[in-house]
């Protein structure tokens, strides 16, 4: 900003888009309100089906936390108006002020090509007679030159700060608002310095900075970590190929400078640190970041030198920055859709990521040595399940899900600690989330959320590929399965009590799964905890034919006892259970804490408890030790179990059984008779479809 600029300046006009701003913060204060409480509320509420489920609720939903945003925006924008107005209209205070004092002393400042210059109002030798000039020295003239000086420093940067955050905020979002949110001008201009600042070090320095310098750099990543103005400056200013060199060179087995050496365990929190900013900054849709994203999904494809000793794929370095943070969804399925391509074009992809030497990738937690580039992106995705549907949906140019659930072979990548493989294991969660829209049953952001067609379409790709593993199903994935099916608890419980076997999923992938994840005591607890779920909600729900709720509990109940025999007395097969069979069982009921996404209410939830109650006190007591008992053994542990879901049903729909016109169904014979029939019936059909006929 020049002299004349402020001297002149009339800032009524900024002083009135502050006041507009005003107005316009207030009027979406109001709109985002009554969106959140009454548009958003009234949709959630709405017991909507088909389309209107699947599409008028999402509209709904995202065009509500649109005006959350749109009013985030205008209140960020107002500030930074009203802040820039007040300290532009001081500076021009100071600069009168400034003025005046010189004036005093016969000195006044007058602008030229390039800057200003201070020069005398009246110089002695023309004052007028009779009249005194007042005096000046040669320290008066460079004050006051000094003084304008500043004065206008700080209005320009005043003026080209604000308008240079202003445009990056707007940036953020091609279409609709920004969620950045601040208070005052001062905070988002410090947020851009500091990303500057932290590039700096990255950039100049890489690992050889020394161990001050790494500390600094790890204090402004974890303070910026949830800032978007620094999440995206300094993702920017440092590069895709720049971060991933200098991860590769982090990494070097053979390093020995002082900042490997003498931060080792800070590393972790650092790496962290990063993930969480790199994240954050895609969530910005500025023509920058976009051109990051087409950066990096280019330079994974490349190798990096890692010291002196091999390379190493981008893939392997890239992902490992991907296990914290919430990155953008629309790169993640791009990432994944490339990373897969490569791995499939590799065919052995577990071998070439074992070539040469062992560097360690991934320093969060002492045990993985992240190598396997897909253990860091598969954790990405379970924390983004719009991501995550999309991912397991894909099936060009590759089947995706195929590909993580059943082909792809993987290795160990912590050899020196036992336990499960970290791949199988975050693939596990990021098929939960596929399947579900939450991640995780019992993740802090998990929340019941209404299957759309895309949560069905990966559910039943799942289901059928993870089926066609036989014998070969991973561990890792039993609890995530359980999870799985009692999400879609509703659709599975109808398939399992199903007498055609012809609604919605296959039967038999029903129960090649279920026998699956039987075979760990634990997962069966989980699936048959679900499935209760599932058959009580039914039991509320089913009002225009009851009885057919009692049935289905019943024929449920024996598909699961079916699938819990072929896996732990398989005769064909052999006893597939693992250790855990053979341990004591542990009363504990599995309840509402660890089913946040389930949709029901309270009343079926207390239903949930008590069946889980009495089914786990009669396993407690009448299998343990012997997992592997006869079916005759094995059918009669579920007795308890029956009678607490007839009671169940009997409490909700007690009126509509004394009704003579409904005999059959009395409260201390019939109900407990129908029951018990329905589960011998489910437990025929099981053993037909397991083929043990």
């Amino acid at each position: 900003m020049d002299f004349e600029t402020l001297r002149n300046g009339d800032f009524a006009q900024l002083g009135q888009a502050v006041t507009a701003w005003k107005g316009v913060v207030a009027n979406l204060e109001t709109l985002d309100k009554d969106a959140r409480e009454d548009m958003k509320a009234k949709a959630d509420k709405a017991n909507w089906a088909g389309m209107n489920a699947q599409v008028s609720r999402e509209f709904i939903t995202k065009t509500a936390y649109e005006f959350t945003d749109a009013h985030t925006e205008a209140k960020t924008i107002y500030d930074i108006l009203n802040d820039t107005h007040g300290e532009l209209v001081s500076y021009k205070q100071q600069l009168d002020q400034a003025l005046e004092r010189g004036r005093a002393k016969n000195l006044t400042v007058t602008q030229i090509p390039g800057g200003f210059t201070v020069t005398m109002i009246i110089h002695p030798d023309r004052a007028a007679a009779g009249h005194d000039v007042p005096d000046h020295s040669t320290q008066d003239a460079e004050q006051l030159r000094d003084d304008v000086k500043v004065i206008l420093d700080r209005a320009t940067e005043s003026d080209s700060t604000a308008a240079a955050v202003l445009r990056t905020i707007v940036d953020q979002a091609q279409t609709g608002f920004s969620g950045a949110k601040y208070g005052d001008r001062d905070s988002a201009v410090e947020a851009v310095r500091k990303a500057d600042e932290a590039a700096k070090l990255l950039k100049e320095k890489g690992d050889e900075m020394s161990p001050e310098e790494f500390r600094k750099l790890n204090g402004l990543l974890a303070s910026y970590k949830d800032d978007p103005l620094f999440q995206e400056k300094f993702a920017t200013e440092v590069g895709p190929k720049k971060m991933l060199e200098f991860w590769a060179d982090l990494s070097s087995p053979d390093t020995t400078n002082d900042l490997v050496r003498t931060q080792f365990d800070s590393l972790g929190d650092f790496q962290k640190n990063l993930g969480y900013v790199l994240g954050g900054a895609t969530q910005s849709d500025s023509p920058a970041m976009r051109k990051w994203e087409d950066d990096m999904l280019a330079a994974a494809g490349q190798r990096y030198k890692t010291g002196h000793v091999g390379q190493i794929s981008g893939y392997q370095l890239m992902s490992n920055l991907m296990r914290t943070g919430d990155y953008d969804d629309k790169f993640l399925s791009r990432y994944g859709n490339d990373l897969v391509s490569v791995e499939k074009e590799m065919r052995v992809p577990d071998r070439t990521y074992l070539m040469g030497p062992a560097p360690k990738l991934n320093f969060i937690g002492d045990a993985e040595f992240g190598r396997d580039p897909m253990a860091g992106f598969m954790t990405a995705l379970s924390r983004s399940p719009d991501a995550a549907t999309d991912f397991f949906n894909t099936k060009e140019p590759q089947d995706n899900a195929r590909w993580v659930l059943k082909d792809r072979p993987s290795f160990d990548d912590s050899p020196l600690k036992d336990g499960p493989n970290e791949t199988l294991d975050a693939t596990g969660k990021a098929m939960f989330a596929a399947v579900s829209g939450a991640t995780g049953p019992d993740a802090p952001r998990s929340e019941f959320v209404e299957h759309t067609q895309e949560h069905k379409d990966a559910m039943k790709r799942s289901l059928q590929f993870l089926a066609e593993t036989g014998n070969d199903f991973p561990a890792e994935l039993r609890d995530d399965m359980a999870f799985a099916l009692g999400s879609h608890g509703g659709t599975v419980h109808k398939a399992m009590s199903d007498p055609l076997g012809t609604y919605g999923l296959p039967s038999d992938e029903i129960m090649e799964v279920s026998k699956q994840i039987s075979r760990s005591k634990d997962s069966y607890i989980e699936l048959t905890n679900q499935m209760h779920h599932a058959i009580v909600t039914d039991i509320h729900t089913e009002t225009k034919h009851p009885e057919d709720s009692l049935d289905r509990a019943g024929r449920t109940i024996g598909f699961l006892e079916e699938a819990r025999y072929q896996a732990t007395n398989d005769k064909r097969d052999g006893d597939l259970t693992d250790a855990s069979w053979k341990k004591n069982w542990a009363y504990h009921i599995i309840g509402g804490v660890l089913t946040p996404w389930h949709g029901a209410g309270d009343a079926v939830q207390r239903g949930v408890d008590l069946v889980a109650s009495a089914w786990l006190q009669a396993e407690q007591n009448e299998i343990n030790g012997a997992a592997t008992a006869d079916n005759q053994d094995t059918y009669a542990t579920r007795t308890a179990e029956l009678q607490a879901l007839a009671d169940v049903w009997y409490e909700q729909n007690g009126k509509w059984a004394e009704d003579p016109a409904h005999e059959g169904y009395s409260q201390d014979y019939g109900v407990y008779s129908q029951i018990a029939a329905s589960a011998n019936d489910g437990n025929k059909k099981a053993e037909g479809i397991a083929g043990d006929q």
